[in-house]
Protein backbone atom coordinates (compact mmCIF):
# COMPACT_ATOMS: atom_id res chain seq x y z
CA UNK A 1 0.00 0.00 0.00
CA UNK A 2 1.27 3.53 -0.72
CA UNK A 3 2.52 5.47 2.32
CA UNK A 4 0.48 8.55 3.30
CA UNK A 5 2.41 11.79 2.98
CA UNK A 6 3.64 13.25 6.30
CA UNK A 7 2.41 16.56 7.78
CA UNK A 8 4.96 19.33 7.19
CA UNK A 9 5.47 22.66 8.92
CA UNK A 10 3.56 24.35 6.16
CA UNK A 11 0.46 22.45 7.23
CA UNK A 12 0.34 23.98 10.71
CA UNK A 13 -1.08 27.27 9.42
CA UNK A 14 -4.27 25.69 8.10
CA UNK A 15 -4.52 23.51 11.22
CA UNK A 16 -4.39 26.52 13.53
CA UNK A 17 -6.87 28.36 11.35
CA UNK A 18 -9.32 25.47 11.74
CA UNK A 19 -9.15 25.40 15.57
CA UNK A 20 -12.47 26.11 17.32
CA UNK A 21 -10.62 27.23 20.45
CA UNK A 22 -9.44 30.83 20.47
CA UNK A 23 -5.68 31.29 20.36
CA UNK A 24 -3.58 34.43 20.99
CA UNK A 25 0.22 34.48 20.79
CA UNK A 26 2.12 36.99 23.01
CA UNK A 27 5.75 37.91 23.00
CA UNK A 28 7.35 36.36 26.09
CA UNK A 29 9.29 39.51 26.94
CA UNK A 30 6.99 42.43 26.06
CA UNK A 31 3.66 40.53 26.30
CA UNK A 32 2.58 42.21 23.05
CA UNK A 33 0.14 40.29 20.83
CA UNK A 34 1.96 38.73 17.87
CA UNK A 35 -0.83 36.66 16.29
CA UNK A 36 -4.42 35.43 16.68
CA UNK A 37 -6.24 32.57 15.02
CA UNK A 38 -9.53 33.15 13.14
CA UNK A 39 -11.64 31.81 16.06
CA UNK A 40 -10.17 34.44 18.41
CA UNK A 41 -10.69 37.20 15.87
CA UNK A 42 -14.31 36.15 15.38
CA UNK A 43 -15.07 36.12 19.11
CA UNK A 44 -13.30 39.39 19.92
CA UNK A 45 -14.39 41.20 16.72
CA UNK A 46 -10.85 42.41 15.87
CA UNK A 47 -8.59 41.59 12.99
CA UNK A 48 -5.05 40.38 13.69
CA UNK A 49 -3.66 43.78 12.71
CA UNK A 50 -6.10 45.49 15.08
CA UNK A 51 -5.17 43.17 17.94
CA UNK A 52 -1.39 43.59 17.69
CA UNK A 53 -1.16 47.13 19.15
CA UNK A 54 -3.81 46.47 21.86
CA UNK A 55 -2.94 46.22 25.53
CA UNK A 56 -4.89 44.58 28.36
CA UNK A 57 -7.09 47.64 29.17
CA UNK A 58 -8.09 47.81 25.49
CA UNK A 59 -9.47 44.27 25.30
CA UNK A 60 -10.33 43.30 28.89
CA UNK A 61 -13.14 44.05 31.32
CA UNK A 62 -12.77 47.18 33.45
CA UNK A 63 -13.21 45.18 36.64
CA UNK A 64 -10.29 45.38 39.08
CA UNK A 65 -9.47 41.68 38.86
CA UNK A 66 -8.75 42.09 35.13
CA UNK A 67 -6.24 44.96 35.46
CA UNK A 68 -3.18 45.00 33.16
CA UNK A 69 -0.67 44.17 35.91
CA UNK A 70 -2.65 41.06 36.84
CA UNK A 71 -2.72 39.93 33.20
CA UNK A 72 1.00 40.57 32.78
CA UNK A 73 1.73 38.64 35.98
CA UNK A 74 -0.33 35.69 34.71
CA UNK A 75 1.57 35.61 31.39
CA UNK A 76 4.91 35.90 33.22
CA UNK A 77 4.07 32.84 35.35
CA UNK A 78 3.66 30.91 32.12
CA UNK A 79 7.05 32.18 30.94
CA UNK A 80 8.67 31.16 34.24
CA UNK A 81 6.84 27.88 34.92
CA UNK A 82 5.76 26.73 31.49
CA UNK A 83 1.99 27.07 32.00
CA UNK A 84 -0.56 29.15 33.95
CA UNK A 85 -4.39 29.17 34.06
CA UNK A 86 -6.69 32.05 34.91
CA UNK A 87 -10.33 33.09 34.60
CA UNK A 88 -10.17 36.15 32.37
CA UNK A 89 -12.87 38.46 31.07
CA UNK A 90 -12.08 39.73 27.57
CA UNK A 91 -14.00 42.66 26.03
CA UNK A 92 -14.94 42.51 22.37
CA UNK A 93 -14.65 45.35 19.90
CA UNK A 94 -18.42 45.86 20.35
CA UNK A 95 -17.91 46.31 24.10
CA UNK A 96 -19.34 42.92 25.14
CA UNK A 97 -17.64 41.24 28.10
CA UNK A 98 -16.70 37.59 27.46
CA UNK A 99 -15.89 35.49 30.53
CA UNK A 100 -13.33 32.84 29.62
CA UNK A 101 -11.07 30.19 31.02
CA UNK A 102 -7.60 31.05 29.64
CA UNK A 103 -4.54 28.77 29.64
CA UNK A 104 -1.13 30.36 28.92
CA UNK A 105 1.67 28.04 27.73
CA UNK A 106 5.32 28.98 27.00
CA UNK A 107 6.45 27.83 23.54
CA UNK A 108 10.06 28.16 22.40
CA UNK A 109 10.19 29.08 18.71
CA UNK A 110 13.16 29.77 16.43
CA UNK A 111 12.56 33.50 16.90
CA UNK A 112 12.57 33.13 20.64
CA UNK A 113 10.05 32.21 23.36
CA UNK A 114 6.39 33.17 23.04
CA UNK A 115 3.30 32.65 25.21
CA UNK A 116 0.39 30.93 23.50
CA UNK A 117 -2.97 31.66 25.21
CA UNK A 118 -5.92 29.36 24.56
CA UNK A 119 -9.29 30.58 25.87
CA UNK A 120 -12.93 29.53 25.68
CA UNK A 121 -16.21 31.18 26.65
CA UNK A 122 -17.41 29.82 30.00
CA UNK A 123 -20.19 32.33 30.75
CA UNK A 124 -23.02 29.82 30.23
CA UNK A 125 -21.06 27.06 31.93
CA UNK A 126 -20.38 29.25 34.96
CA UNK A 127 -24.01 30.35 35.14
CA UNK A 128 -25.05 26.71 35.03
CA UNK A 129 -22.49 25.85 37.70
CA UNK A 130 -23.80 28.69 39.89
CA UNK A 131 -27.37 27.46 39.41
CA UNK A 132 -26.32 23.93 40.33
CA UNK A 133 -24.46 25.24 43.37
CA UNK A 134 -27.50 27.22 44.50
CA UNK A 135 -29.78 24.25 43.90
CA UNK A 136 -27.42 21.95 45.78
CA UNK A 137 -27.28 24.41 48.66
CA UNK A 138 -31.05 24.65 48.81
CA UNK A 139 -31.41 20.86 48.67
CA UNK A 140 -28.92 20.46 51.50
CA UNK A 141 -30.83 23.04 53.54
CA UNK A 142 -34.14 21.33 52.81
CA UNK A 143 -32.79 17.85 53.58
CA UNK A 144 -31.23 19.01 56.84
CA UNK A 145 -34.54 20.44 58.01
CA UNK A 146 -36.83 17.71 56.70
CA UNK A 147 -38.90 15.75 59.21
CA UNK A 148 -38.85 12.91 56.69
CA UNK A 149 -35.88 10.57 56.37
CA UNK A 150 -34.68 9.40 52.95
CA UNK A 151 -32.77 6.18 52.29
CA UNK A 152 -32.13 4.07 49.20
CA UNK A 153 -31.82 0.31 49.78
CA UNK A 154 -30.26 -2.35 47.59
CA UNK A 155 -31.84 -5.77 47.08
CA UNK A 156 -30.46 -7.01 50.44
CA UNK A 157 -31.82 -4.02 52.37
CA UNK A 158 -28.44 -2.28 52.80
CA UNK A 159 -28.47 1.50 52.63
CA UNK A 160 -26.81 2.96 49.54
CA UNK A 161 -27.76 6.51 50.49
CA UNK A 162 -29.04 8.13 53.70
CA UNK A 163 -30.07 11.76 54.21
CA UNK A 164 -29.13 13.79 57.28
CA UNK A 165 -32.75 13.67 58.42
CA UNK A 166 -32.63 9.85 58.22
CA UNK A 167 -29.61 9.91 60.52
CA UNK A 168 -31.47 12.16 62.95
CA UNK A 169 -34.53 9.85 63.00
CA UNK A 170 -32.35 6.76 63.53
CA UNK A 171 -30.01 8.54 65.99
CA UNK A 172 -27.01 7.56 63.84
CA UNK A 173 -24.49 9.53 61.80
CA UNK A 174 -25.61 9.43 58.12
CA UNK A 175 -22.12 8.34 57.03
CA UNK A 176 -22.38 5.32 59.35
CA UNK A 177 -25.75 4.37 57.83
CA UNK A 178 -24.34 3.81 54.33
CA UNK A 179 -23.69 0.09 53.97
CA UNK A 180 -25.72 -0.81 57.08
CA UNK A 181 -28.87 -2.94 56.92
CA UNK A 182 -32.06 -0.95 57.47
CA UNK A 183 -33.75 -4.04 58.95
CA UNK A 184 -31.29 -3.89 61.85
CA UNK A 185 -33.11 -0.81 63.13
CA UNK A 186 -36.54 -2.48 63.04
CA UNK A 187 -38.46 -4.80 65.32
CA UNK A 188 -38.70 -8.42 64.01
CA UNK A 189 -42.24 -8.13 62.64
CA UNK A 190 -41.33 -4.86 60.85
CA UNK A 191 -38.17 -6.44 59.41
CA UNK A 192 -40.44 -9.05 57.77
CA UNK A 193 -42.55 -6.24 56.24
CA UNK A 194 -39.39 -4.59 54.89
CA UNK A 195 -38.29 -7.84 53.24
CA UNK A 196 -41.72 -8.12 51.59
CA UNK A 197 -41.36 -4.55 50.28
CA UNK A 198 -37.93 -5.37 48.83
CA UNK A 199 -39.29 -8.36 46.92
CA UNK A 200 -42.68 -6.96 45.89
CA UNK A 201 -41.78 -3.41 44.81
CA UNK A 202 -40.05 -3.93 41.45
CA UNK A 203 -39.40 -1.35 38.79
CA UNK A 204 -42.54 0.35 37.50
CA UNK A 205 -44.85 -0.52 40.41
CA UNK A 206 -46.87 2.15 42.19
CA UNK A 207 -45.58 3.44 45.54
CA UNK A 208 -46.82 1.58 48.62
CA UNK A 209 -47.29 2.75 52.21
CA UNK A 210 -46.53 0.81 55.37
CA UNK A 211 -45.56 1.19 59.02
CA UNK A 212 -42.41 0.09 60.79
CA UNK A 213 -41.73 -0.27 64.50
CA UNK A 214 -38.21 0.44 65.68
CA UNK A 215 -36.30 -2.22 67.57
CA UNK A 216 -34.88 0.33 70.03
CA UNK A 217 -37.35 2.46 72.07
CA UNK A 218 -37.14 6.23 72.28
CA UNK A 219 -35.09 5.90 75.46
CA UNK A 220 -33.81 3.30 77.91
CA UNK A 221 -37.30 2.68 79.26
CA UNK A 222 -39.21 4.71 76.70
CA UNK A 223 -42.12 3.53 74.60
CA UNK A 224 -41.71 2.01 71.16
CA UNK A 225 -41.22 4.36 68.21
CA UNK A 226 -43.05 4.03 64.88
CA UNK A 227 -42.35 5.19 61.33
CA UNK A 228 -44.73 5.62 58.42
CA UNK A 229 -42.89 4.77 55.21
CA UNK A 230 -43.51 5.12 51.48
CA UNK A 231 -41.63 2.70 49.22
CA UNK A 232 -40.90 3.11 45.54
CA UNK A 233 -38.34 1.66 43.15
CA UNK A 234 -35.99 4.24 41.57
CA UNK A 235 -33.35 3.97 38.86
CA UNK A 236 -31.16 7.02 38.32
CA UNK A 237 -28.86 6.37 35.36
CA UNK A 238 -25.22 5.89 36.35
CA UNK A 239 -26.05 6.73 39.96
CA UNK A 240 -28.61 4.99 42.19
CA UNK A 241 -31.10 2.20 41.71
CA UNK A 242 -33.00 0.39 44.43
CA UNK A 243 -35.85 0.86 46.89
CA UNK A 244 -36.42 4.51 47.80
CA UNK A 245 -37.79 4.70 51.34
CA UNK A 246 -39.30 7.95 52.64
CA UNK A 247 -40.19 7.68 56.32
CA UNK A 248 -41.25 9.94 59.19
CA UNK A 249 -41.97 9.49 62.89
CA UNK A 250 -45.62 8.76 63.71
CA UNK A 251 -45.11 7.64 67.31
CA UNK A 252 -47.53 10.27 68.65
CA UNK A 253 -50.15 9.22 66.09
CA UNK A 254 -49.83 5.54 67.01
CA UNK A 255 -50.10 6.36 70.72
CA UNK A 256 -53.21 8.43 70.04
CA UNK A 257 -54.71 5.52 68.08
CA UNK A 258 -53.90 3.12 70.91
CA UNK A 259 -55.47 5.47 73.44
CA UNK A 260 -58.54 5.80 71.21
CA UNK A 261 -58.76 2.00 70.95
CA UNK A 262 -58.42 1.73 74.72
CA UNK A 263 -61.12 4.37 75.22
CA UNK A 264 -63.41 2.49 72.83
CA UNK A 265 -62.84 -0.70 74.81
CA UNK A 266 -63.55 1.16 78.02
CA UNK A 267 -66.79 2.55 76.60
CA UNK A 268 -67.78 -0.98 75.61
CA UNK A 269 -67.15 -2.15 79.15
CA UNK A 270 -69.17 0.76 80.51
CA UNK A 271 -72.01 -0.17 78.19
CA UNK A 272 -71.84 -3.75 79.46
CA UNK A 273 -71.72 -2.44 83.01
CA UNK A 274 -74.86 -0.35 82.45
CA UNK A 275 -76.58 -3.35 80.89
CA UNK A 276 -75.57 -5.39 83.93
CA UNK A 277 -77.05 -2.69 86.12
CA UNK A 278 -80.38 -2.94 84.33
CA UNK A 279 -80.31 -6.72 84.66
CA UNK A 280 -79.37 -6.44 88.33
CA UNK A 281 -82.38 -4.19 88.92
CA UNK A 282 -84.68 -6.73 87.28
CA UNK A 283 -83.12 -9.66 89.14
CA UNK A 284 -83.27 -7.82 92.48
CA UNK A 285 -86.95 -7.09 91.92
CA UNK A 286 -87.80 -10.66 90.94
CA UNK A 287 -85.67 -12.43 93.59
CA UNK A 288 -86.84 -10.26 96.47
CA UNK A 289 -90.32 -11.78 96.31
CA UNK A 290 -89.27 -15.49 96.60
CA UNK A 291 -86.82 -14.54 99.36
CA UNK A 292 -89.64 -12.90 101.32
CA UNK A 293 -91.82 -15.95 100.71
CA UNK A 294 -89.04 -18.30 101.86
CA UNK A 295 -88.56 -16.20 104.97
CA UNK A 296 -92.27 -16.51 105.76
CA UNK A 297 -92.18 -20.29 105.26
CA UNK A 298 -89.19 -20.60 107.62
CA UNK A 299 -91.01 -18.52 110.25
CA UNK A 300 -94.13 -20.67 109.82
CA UNK A 301 -92.19 -23.92 110.30
CA UNK A 302 -90.52 -22.60 113.45
CA UNK A 303 -93.86 -21.55 114.94
CA UNK A 304 -95.30 -25.05 114.39
CA UNK A 305 -92.35 -26.87 115.94
CA UNK A 306 -92.97 -25.51 119.46
CA UNK A 307 -89.36 -26.24 120.38
CA UNK A 308 -89.63 -29.96 119.53
CA UNK A 309 -86.32 -30.20 117.70
CA UNK A 310 -83.55 -27.81 118.81
CA UNK A 311 -81.22 -28.88 115.97
CA UNK A 312 -83.85 -28.08 113.36
CA UNK A 313 -84.56 -24.80 115.13
CA UNK A 314 -80.88 -23.87 114.94
CA UNK A 315 -80.80 -24.62 111.24
CA UNK A 316 -83.98 -22.68 110.55
CA UNK A 317 -82.68 -19.73 112.56
CA UNK A 318 -79.45 -19.57 110.51
CA UNK A 319 -81.38 -20.06 107.28
CA UNK A 320 -83.47 -17.05 108.24
CA UNK A 321 -80.31 -15.03 108.88
CA UNK A 322 -78.98 -15.87 105.42
CA UNK A 323 -82.31 -14.90 103.86
CA UNK A 324 -82.14 -11.60 105.74
CA UNK A 325 -78.62 -11.07 104.45
CA UNK A 326 -79.65 -11.88 100.87
CA UNK A 327 -82.52 -9.40 101.13
CA UNK A 328 -80.11 -6.75 102.47
CA UNK A 329 -77.67 -7.38 99.60
CA UNK A 330 -80.45 -7.06 97.02
CA UNK A 331 -81.70 -3.86 98.64
CA UNK A 332 -78.20 -2.35 98.65
CA UNK A 333 -77.64 -3.47 95.03
CA UNK A 334 -80.83 -1.77 93.88
CA UNK A 335 -79.88 1.44 95.66
CA UNK A 336 -76.35 1.35 94.25
CA UNK A 337 -77.37 0.69 90.64
CA UNK A 338 -79.89 3.53 90.55
CA UNK A 339 -77.23 5.78 92.13
CA UNK A 340 -79.22 6.68 95.23
CA UNK A 341 -77.47 7.91 98.37
CA UNK A 342 -76.30 4.88 100.33
CA UNK A 343 -77.51 4.33 103.83
CA UNK A 344 -74.19 4.95 105.54
CA UNK A 345 -73.65 4.24 109.21
CA UNK A 346 -70.88 3.94 111.72
CA UNK A 347 -69.20 0.54 111.59
CA UNK A 348 -65.99 -1.13 112.69
CA UNK A 349 -63.98 -2.38 109.73
CA UNK A 350 -63.02 -5.44 111.81
CA UNK A 351 -66.72 -6.29 112.23
CA UNK A 352 -67.27 -6.04 108.48
CA UNK A 353 -64.35 -8.43 107.94
CA UNK A 354 -65.90 -10.83 110.48
CA UNK A 355 -69.24 -10.74 108.63
CA UNK A 356 -67.42 -11.70 105.42
CA UNK A 357 -65.24 -14.38 107.01
CA UNK A 358 -67.78 -17.20 106.66
CA UNK A 359 -68.21 -16.75 102.90
CA UNK A 360 -64.47 -16.29 102.30
CA UNK A 361 -63.67 -19.40 104.38
CA UNK A 362 -66.16 -21.47 102.36
CA UNK A 363 -64.57 -20.36 99.06
CA UNK A 364 -61.07 -21.04 100.42
CA UNK A 365 -61.99 -24.58 101.54
CA UNK A 366 -63.54 -25.32 98.14
CA UNK A 367 -60.19 -24.47 96.48
CA UNK A 368 -57.96 -25.99 99.21
CA UNK A 369 -56.42 -22.57 99.90
CA UNK A 370 -55.00 -21.75 103.33
CA UNK A 371 -56.55 -18.53 104.65
CA UNK A 372 -54.78 -16.33 107.20
CA UNK A 373 -56.66 -13.57 109.01
CA UNK A 374 -54.50 -10.86 110.55
CA UNK A 375 -57.01 -8.53 112.21
CA UNK A 376 -55.74 -5.73 114.41
CA UNK A 377 -57.00 -5.44 117.98
CA UNK A 378 -57.52 -1.70 117.51
CA UNK A 379 -60.97 -0.37 116.76
CA UNK A 380 -61.31 0.84 113.16
CA UNK A 381 -64.45 3.03 113.09
CA UNK A 382 -65.54 4.13 109.60
CA UNK A 383 -68.63 5.74 108.13
CA UNK A 384 -69.79 3.42 105.33
CA UNK A 385 -72.48 1.29 103.76
CA UNK A 386 -71.56 -2.04 105.35
CA UNK A 387 -72.86 -4.36 102.64
CA UNK A 388 -71.02 -2.51 99.85
CA UNK A 389 -67.70 -2.54 101.72
CA UNK A 390 -68.28 -6.20 102.51
CA UNK A 391 -68.73 -6.89 98.81
CA UNK A 392 -65.34 -5.25 98.11
CA UNK A 393 -63.70 -7.42 100.79
CA UNK A 394 -65.19 -10.60 99.33
CA UNK A 395 -64.43 -9.62 95.71
CA UNK A 396 -60.73 -9.06 96.47
CA UNK A 397 -60.51 -12.19 98.61
CA UNK A 398 -62.30 -14.35 96.02
CA UNK A 399 -59.96 -13.07 93.29
CA UNK A 400 -56.90 -13.98 95.40
CA UNK A 401 -58.30 -17.45 96.18
CA UNK A 402 -59.02 -18.15 92.51
CA UNK A 403 -55.50 -17.01 91.61
CA UNK A 404 -53.90 -19.37 94.17
CA UNK A 405 -56.13 -22.34 93.23
CA UNK A 406 -53.87 -23.12 90.27
CA UNK A 407 -50.67 -23.37 92.34
CA UNK A 408 -49.29 -26.45 94.16
CA UNK A 409 -51.27 -27.15 97.38
CA UNK A 410 -48.36 -26.31 99.69
CA UNK A 411 -48.09 -22.82 98.14
CA UNK A 412 -51.79 -21.92 98.28
CA UNK A 413 -51.98 -19.15 100.86
CA UNK A 414 -54.03 -15.95 100.98
CA UNK A 415 -53.70 -13.37 103.76
CA UNK A 416 -56.39 -10.86 104.75
CA UNK A 417 -55.23 -8.20 107.22
CA UNK A 418 -56.54 -5.01 108.88
CA UNK A 419 -54.62 -2.19 110.52
CA UNK A 420 -54.75 1.50 111.44
CA UNK A 421 -52.59 3.72 109.23
CA UNK A 422 -52.47 7.40 110.21
CA UNK A 423 -56.03 8.70 109.74
CA UNK A 424 -57.17 5.67 107.74
CA UNK A 425 -58.59 2.25 108.45
CA UNK A 426 -56.81 -0.12 106.14
CA UNK A 427 -57.31 -3.67 104.95
CA UNK A 428 -55.32 -5.62 102.41
CA UNK A 429 -55.49 -8.95 100.60
CA UNK A 430 -52.18 -10.63 99.75
CA UNK A 431 -51.46 -13.60 97.50
CA UNK A 432 -48.27 -15.20 96.18
CA UNK A 433 -49.46 -15.84 92.63
CA UNK A 434 -48.33 -14.58 89.23
CA UNK A 435 -48.42 -10.93 90.20
CA UNK A 436 -49.54 -7.96 88.18
CA UNK A 437 -48.82 -7.49 84.46
CA UNK A 438 -46.80 -4.51 83.28
CA UNK A 439 -49.73 -2.08 83.21
CA UNK A 440 -50.15 1.47 84.54
CA UNK A 441 -51.86 1.29 87.93
CA UNK A 442 -54.84 3.36 86.76
CA UNK A 443 -55.71 0.77 84.08
CA UNK A 444 -56.11 -2.07 86.60
CA UNK A 445 -59.36 -0.57 87.90
CA UNK A 446 -60.75 0.79 84.62
CA UNK A 447 -63.00 -2.20 83.91
CA UNK A 448 -60.81 -3.75 81.21
CA UNK A 449 -58.29 -5.64 83.34
CA UNK A 450 -58.68 -9.26 84.39
CA UNK A 451 -56.28 -12.20 84.83
CA UNK A 452 -59.09 -14.76 84.68
CA UNK A 453 -59.67 -16.66 81.47
CA UNK A 454 -63.39 -15.85 81.65
CA UNK A 455 -63.06 -12.61 83.58
CA UNK A 456 -64.25 -9.19 82.51
CA UNK A 457 -62.64 -6.93 85.13
CA UNK A 458 -65.95 -5.39 86.22
CA UNK A 459 -65.45 -6.55 89.83
CA UNK A 460 -62.31 -4.42 90.25
CA UNK A 461 -63.95 -1.45 88.54
CA UNK A 462 -66.97 -1.67 90.89
CA UNK A 463 -64.71 -2.09 93.90
CA UNK A 464 -62.79 1.02 92.89
CA UNK A 465 -65.98 3.00 92.45
CA UNK A 466 -67.42 1.89 95.80
CA UNK A 467 -64.24 2.77 97.71
CA UNK A 468 -63.73 6.15 96.03
CA UNK A 469 -67.38 7.08 96.71
CA UNK A 470 -66.64 6.41 100.37
CA UNK A 471 -63.74 8.89 100.26
CA UNK A 472 -61.08 6.17 100.28
CA UNK A 473 -58.64 4.70 97.81
CA UNK A 474 -57.67 1.26 96.54
CA UNK A 475 -54.21 0.33 95.27
CA UNK A 476 -52.55 -2.71 93.69
CA UNK A 477 -48.84 -3.43 93.95
CA UNK A 478 -46.38 -6.31 93.76
CA UNK A 479 -46.01 -8.61 96.75
CA UNK A 480 -42.64 -9.91 97.98
CA UNK A 481 -41.20 -12.27 96.79
CA UNK A 482 -44.05 -12.66 94.30
CA UNK A 483 -47.76 -12.13 93.97
CA UNK A 484 -50.05 -9.15 94.46
CA UNK A 485 -51.22 -6.92 97.30
CA UNK A 486 -54.57 -5.11 97.03
CA UNK A 487 -54.76 -2.41 99.70
CA UNK A 488 -57.90 -0.45 100.60
CA UNK A 489 -58.05 2.65 102.83
CA UNK A 490 -61.11 4.30 104.32
CA UNK A 491 -61.11 7.51 106.39
CA UNK A 492 -61.32 6.83 110.13
CA UNK A 493 -64.14 8.43 112.10
CA UNK A 494 -62.93 10.92 114.69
Amino acid sequence: MPTAPEITSSDFGPLFAALQHCVLVHDAATKDILWANPAACAVLGFTVDELKPLKAPDMSSNARQYAREIGVSWLQRAVDKGTSTIEWCYRSKAGVDILTEAVAVRVDLARGPVVMVQFRDIAEEKATRLDLFRTEGRLHAFLRNLDEGIVVLDGDGRMLFASESAGALLHTDPDDLVGAGFAGFLAPESAVLLQEALTTTPRGTTPRNTRYRLAIPGGTDGPARWFAARCQYIDIENDLHGLLLLFHDITDTVRAEEEHHHDAQYLNYLARYNAMGDMAMAIAHEVSQPISAAHNFVAGVRSRMNGAREDLGWGLENAGKQLDRAALILSSLRQYVVRLEESKQRADLNDIMADCAYFVDVRARQNSVALRWERTDEELPVHCEKVMIGQVVMNLAFNAIEEMAGWPPEQRTVTVATRRHDTYAEFEVRDTGRGLPDLPSDQIFDGAFSTKGNGHGIGLALSHRIITRHGGDIQAEANTPRGTVFRVRLPLLR
